[in-house]
Parts: structure tokens; sequence; C-alpha cells
């Protein structure tokens, strides 16, 4: 009996601890660069999300990091992008561009800039990544102008926030 308990206590108990419990979190760094008259946008995001999210919203099969992956798969990450993630400099909307990803371990990370930015007093965000499938999505964003850090969670239910600087 005393066998029991404790194989119950030294291997059952801490398996149940690392259940499948996931957390969902991005990270979204935004740099206004005044030199370049740009802001830069740095995103990352789990790699098997990220996947998940694509393959469910167009209907196909991206694979990431194998040989099967789609050749053309930043065609969806752009797309995906664009219509998840929105941004507006002192109270206009700006489009960004794509300027590519990198995968690291399990992460994405995806590269954006939004160019012809004189000056930066305000800086609003709408980012909806991930929380249509993911309803515990959390996307923390930071932001910097000068030496200015400010950051803020975002989540499905407040999905924007607005930077005065």
């Amino acid at each position: 009996m005393r066998l029991n308990k404790t194989f119950l206590l030294l291997f059952i108990i801490p398996l149940l601890s690392f259940s499948a419990h996931k957390y969902y979190l991005s990270l979204t760094q935004v740099t206004f660069k005044p030199a370049s008259k740009s802001v830069q946008v740095i995103i990352n995001v789990f790699m098997d999300d990220i996947e998940t999210a694509l393959n469910k919203d167009y209907r196909i099969d991206l694979q990431l990091t194998t040989k099967k992956e789609l050749i053309d798969n930043d065609v969806y990450f752009k797309k995906y992008l664009k219509e998840k993630l929105h941004f507006k400099v002192d109270n206009i909307a700006k489009e960004f561009t794509y300027l590519g990803k990198e995968y690291d371990a399990d992460l994405i990370y995806f590269y954006l800039e939004i160019e012809n930015i004189d000056q930066l007093k305000t800086l609003e965000i709408t980012n909806n990544i991930l929380t249509k499938h993911f309803p515990q999505q959390q996307n923390m964003t930071k932001c910097k102008l000068g030496e200015k850090h400010k950051s803020i969670l975002l989540t499905k239910k407040e999905n924007s926030a607005t930077f005065n600087y």
C-alpha cells in the first residue's frame, strides 16, 4: 500500500501538473525610427498556433519546416497579417509592408514596416492575431519612441490600444 502511495506521489501527480494547459501569447514590438522615417514592427508567434490558424482559415496545409512546406506560404502570412493587424499613426490608417519571416525553434518572427512617417504623436494598434481560433490568446504589444517605452497586453475582447507620445 505504501508503495502505491509513493508511486502516485512521485509519478502521477507531477504528470498532472504538466497537463495540456497551454499559454497563447504573441509579442509585437513596434519601434519608430525617425532617421528612416519608418515604423518597424517585429511580431513573434508560436509556429504551431499560426499554422493551425492559417490552415483553418485558408483551407491549406502549410506543414511549416518540413519538406512539404508550401513554397508560397508568405502569400498566406501576408494576407493573414493584413486582416488581423491594423495601425493608425496620428489618427490616419496606415498600411504596412510585409518584409518577410524567419523561423527560430518553435517561433516565427514576422518583419513589417510602415514607411513615410515624419513624426509620431499617437499610434493606435488593433491586433486580432490568433484570437479567432484561440480565445485565450494574448498579444503583448511593446512600443518604443526614442527613450519612451510603453507596453500593453491585448486580448480578444480588448484588441486595440493607443500609445500617446
